[in-house]
């Protein structure tokens, strides 16, 4: 068996938040809503690496507040553009 170099193959989690909290944005699907960033959830594991970068958002529905608590970078950015 040969010695691999470990998860270099593995893609680079983000060492900062890309969207501010406040940071507002649509999201998708047939009836897009106003989506605002209201935290930030950062994943560390047990060498104190950052692991991931997850939000917080909130809209409004039928006049209740709804929060999403795992939405992804990705999410926010397509919403943005």
């Amino acid at each position: 068996m040969t010695h691999e170099e470990p998860n270099d193959h593995l893609p680079i989690a983000p060492r900062e938040a890309r969207f501010a909290i406040g940071t507002q944005y649509l999201s998708r699907g047939r009836f897009p809503r106003v989506c605002t960033v209201t935290d930030i959830l950062r994943t560390y594991d047990s060498k104190d690496e950052l692991v991931s970068i997850r939000y917080v958002a909130t809209h409004v529905f039928d006049g209740q507040t709804v929060t999403e608590r795992d939405v992804v970078g990705t999410t926010i950015a397509m919403g943005i553009e």
